[in-house]
């Protein structure tokens, strides 16, 4: 009798979190829906051509958002030549060789890194590049986005490294294979679609970054192709518009924020594939 009334007890309580965990997720999708519904039916009318290709006209009279979509890319294409391969490298150190004094230390740096606001890493880099070149450029938003990118990349290398079998590395070990060559022709292969996931998700996370750019990038009314001068950003004109006095303005805030979302949900699901395809 006593296993029975155990057993049933263990049974209603499994349902009843099942429902409490059912619960949450649909309150959670429903939140996500209703955020990605207004903003759509907040800036998808105002999105065009023109809007997509011309430069901010003067305050008031609307314009696009042209020159701050070329310039996040610009500054998030050097941000990712330059983070990408520094946080890769010191994950593979830290998975393969970072069970030491220095290892660790880096290790607590980067968790500290991650855990910083960025608006710190932007005043960082306006006093160590803006002002000694005496202005604000797309170089100092790209490292500020850079430093930002780094630990994040790091230790998800080192956690998706850490998941190759042992006995992958034992085995080309066996063989005669140098230390190095079994990191970089075995581990590295085993753990790509990981490290790409990881890369994915850290340039998702520097898309939607506003405060260092305030401080590094500033911003421009114009195209500029110019990594030594202001540069636009959509995350910065989204701001710009936002806090506008006019309708106008408001409405290519909402627009400018719609294409911001949907570029971050297109890398999202390109880590939901990575992912699928690696499991």
């Amino acid at each position: 009798m006593m296993d029975r009334n155990t057993h049933s007890r263990r049974k209603l309580v499994s349902g009843a979190m099942t429902l409490i965990t059912a619960a949450c997720a649909i309150a959670a999708i429903i939140v996500l829906v209703l955020i990605l519904t207004y903003i759509a039916a907040k800036g998808l009318t105002t999105i065009n051509y023109e809007f997509l290709t011309d430069t901010p006209k003067p305050v008031g009279e609307g314009g696009g958002i042209g020159n701050a979509i070329m310039g996040s890319a610009l500054m998030t294409l050097l941000a990712t030549a330059i983070g990408l391969p520094i946080g890769i490298g010191a994950g593979v150190y830290l998975a393969e060789f970072g069970e030491n004094i220095f290892g660790n230390t880096v290790r607590f740096l980067a968790d500290t890194l991650i855990g910083v606001p960025s608006i710190i890493v932007g005043i960082f880099i306006y006093t160590l590049i803006v002002l000694p070149m005496g202005r604000q450029s797309g170089l100092a938003g790209a490292l500020s986005l850079a430093i930002i990118m780094i630990p994040i990349v790091a230790r998800t290398t080192e956690e998706m490294i850490r998941l190759v079998p042992q006995s992958m590395r034992e085995g080309a070990l066996a063989l005669g294979a140098p230390q190095w060559r079994v990191t970089w022709n075995i581990v590295m292969p085993a753990a790509a679609s990981g490290i790409a996931t990881g890369a994915m998700l850290s340039i998702a996370r520097i898309s939607g970054e506003t405060a260092p750019l305030l401080f590094t990038a500033l911003n421009s009314r114009f195209y500029n192709y110019f990594f030594d001068q202001p540069m636009a950003s959509l995350t910065v004109q989204i701001y710009n518009y936002a806090t506008g006095p006019f309708e106008i303005e408001h409405q290519m805030a909402w627009a400018a924020t719609l294409i911001l979302v949907g570029l971050i949900l297109v890398i999202n699901v390109l880590v939901r594939f990575l992912t699928k395809k690696k499991y």
